[in-house]
């Protein structure tokens, strides 16, 4: 039970962080450019606290999931909270695109930066991962060391794609067909360029088959300042490459959408992770925050990513799109995201129960 409540209490502050930093990004721009906010609120549902200063209502929500920053012409709104009109150049739709586009991205913009931050406290307190994609080991007997590919080796290529960082290398391993071949290209410690293509074979492993390729990898680590900051952008870099890689795998039928997980899954992994340390939850945090800055982004209504599409639609137009065609777009692509949510939930549920 105490554990339970422990757990809870990291998943909030780790959910809260994240989303608050999101919506601190759209505030933040939008008041810089004189947009009237009406609420900045973390969390969502009935207000358990809230304190007006100045124009803007300060809110803190029942629901520890979501927030928002409610900006003066995004839905029809037209009065303060004292039934006094707002001007229209203080207005969300009435500030110039380049204005508009600044206070949509940096939502996810402030996740990327979040992200980096954590990161690099994870690298400075913690050392610092090595993301150079070099063999750590291999098992003696299994078809890579038989294949003559060695410790100390680099993974250039895998399938036929770069692999800048071992975290590329282990999520095109992970994407291969189960029992296929896998196609390196490895440079060895003299330089040396080869191609192979390895087969696995099947072992049995405490009582569970498996296909096994006979790959190891050792992390290795460096401290100081300067490496901190190469294992920010490696890392942050190496997390993004695998949303795009995993969300074209999503469409191709390479990852099913029974993998994804939404608030129970992060509950879980949250529980996983709190034992290993304050560094571990902190890059955890970091991954979670570039996963929300990344979705967000997305073309797709009702996300930031969708509204940015539609200002290029009126850039391109040379006029707004109707508020009541934008309304109706973001109204459909809120319930396809309700519909999805709702799946994911139901999925992880199953999967924490029968796991």
């Amino acid at each position: 039970m105490i554990n339970t409540f422990i757990t809870l209490i990291y998943f909030v502050l780790i959910l809260g962080i994240i989303i608050l930093v999101h919506e601190f990004g759209h505030f933040i721009w939008a008041k810089k450019f004189g947009v009237f906010v009406h609420e900045f609120a973390l969390g969502m549902g009935p207000k358990i606290f809230s304190k007006k200063k100045g124009e803007t209502v300060y809110s803190i929500r029942a629901i520890p999931i979501g927030g928002f920053c409610a900006m003066a012409g995004e839905d029809g709104e037209e009065t303060d909270e004292k039934g006094k009109k707002i001007p229209r150049n203080r207005k969300f739709f009435a500030k110039p695109i380049w204005q508009r586009f600044l206070i949509l991205f940096f939502g996810a913009g402030n996740n990327f930066i979040l992200a980096f931050l954590f990161l690099f406290f994870v690298g400075l307190f913690g050392g610092a991962q090595i993301m150079d994609p070099v063999i750590g080991g291999v098992t003696k007997d299994y078809p890579v060391a038989i294949a003559g590919i060695e410790a100390g080796d680099k993974i250039l290529e895998v399938n036929g794609h770069k692999t800048p960082t071992i975290d590329d290398v282990q999520l095109y391993i992970t994407l291969n067909k189960v029992g296929s071949n896998l196609d390196l290209k490895i440079k060895d410690s003299e330089g040396n360029i080869k191609d192979y293509s390895i087969k696995p074979i099947k072992v049995e492993k405490d009582g569970v088959e498996g296909y096994y390729y006979g790959l190891e990898f050792k992390a290795e680590y460096e401290e100081g300042f300067l490496a901190a900051i190469r294992f920010s952008f490696e890392k942050a870099g190496a997390i993004l490459r695998q949303m795009v890689i995993v969300l074209g795998n999503l469409f191709t039928g390479g990852v099913s959408v029974n993998n994804l997980s939404g608030p129970v899954g992060i509950y879980t992994v949250v529980d996983d992770a709190k034992g290993y340390g304050v560094l571990t939850l902190l890059q955890l945090t970091a991954l979670l925050s570039i996963n929300v800055g990344f979705l967000n982004l997305i073309p797709f209504p009702a996300f930031d990513g969708g509204r940015i599409f539609l200002l290029l639609v009126e850039k391109i137009k040379g006029k707004p799109i109707k508020a009541e065609t934008e309304n109706l777009i973001n109204t459909v692509g809120f319930i396809l995201i309700i519909i999805l949510a709702i799946y994911i939930t139901g999925n992880d549920i199953f999967k924490l129960i029968f796991k």
